[in-house]
């Protein structure tokens, strides 16, 4: 058995993908869309997973845009998607520039979490061992937005 993709049904494809591939910095590797079944699936992948997804051996965020709209509300029971990176206080530094809201921040050098525009949570994992805690982050207090 190995892990495939998570699907995030997702209400605005445009701002999802600007979210996902322009903040997050996810690529593309393939999307379908189904006229019948109404709606559009896009496969991103992680950069360095970017070259492994085009053969479907890498792990995938499939996100679902269905044409008809639906209100699928603001629950959190989807839980998060975890991504590792390579310098977390540089990750957060350019998702905060873009905009975006640091609702955990990386006080320990090791996690913080940001949210999609559909509401989702990212988890962000410093890769190896925890950062030395730093301001402006290590007295940063969490946001709810």
């Amino acid at each position: 058995m190995r892990y495939l993709h998570t699907m995030v049904r997702v209400s605005d494809l445009d701002r999802s993908l600007a979210f996902y591939c322009g903040s997050l910095g996810l690529f593309e590797v393939r999307r379908m869309e189904s006229r019948a079944g109404r709606f559009t699936l896009v496969f991103l992948a992680a950069p360095n997973d970017q070259e492994r997804a085009k053969s479907e051996r890498a792990p995938l965020i499939e996100l679902t845009y269905n044409w008809d709209k639906e209100n699928y509300g603001s629950d959190r029971n989807f839980g998060h998607l975890a991504f590792e990176v390579d310098h977390i206080y540089a990750v957060c530094e350019r998702l905060q520039s873009a905009g975006l809201a640091i609702n955990r921040p990386p006080r320990d050098g090791r996690m913080a979490f940001v949210r999609s525009p559909d509401n989702i949570s990212i988890e962000l994992l410093q890769k190896g061992a925890a950062l030395p805690a730093r301001e402006p982050w290590a007295s940063m207090k969490n946001t709810i937005t």
